[in-house]
């Protein structure tokens, strides 16, 4: 994961496992948990696995954050992120900022996507 100190190394070891946490998760908790930066890189020499899982809400979700939350200032949580968005501004659903993301990205696509919602 990156920081504002840099890259963190995420040596192997043996019966662990690394986990990286996305945007939601950071919304959910009020920014108790991060969402990062991520990479995997492997300087090892040897074999080591690296796949994805996506656990996301349903498209048409309401994100809200948890009653236990506290939420960061949007304007500190914006600064310290490398899109400079904050998830903790979100409103409205799942579905709406994933493709706001991904439009960022790719706008034909989001526009795509937009149009066949109508």
């Amino acid at each position: 994961m990156k920081t504002a100190r840099g890259w963190v190394d995420a040596p192997p070891r043996p019966g662990t496992l690394v986990c990286n946490l996305g945007d939601m998760l950071d919304r959910l908790t009020g920014g108790r948990y991060r969402s990062t930066p991520h990479r995997v890189r492997n300087t090892s020499g040897r074999s080591r696995y690296s796949w994805p899982f996506f656990f996301d809400p349903s498209f048409d979700a309401e994100v809200a954050p948890l009653p236990f939350a506290r939420v960061r200032p949007a304007e500190v949580d914006a600064a310290e992120r490398w899109d400079r968005a904050s998830v903790h501004t979100l409103r409205g659903t799942y579905g709406e900022y994933l493709l706001s993301k991904v439009s960022r990205v790719f706008p034909d696509l989001g526009r795509e996507v937009l149009s066949r919602r109508d």
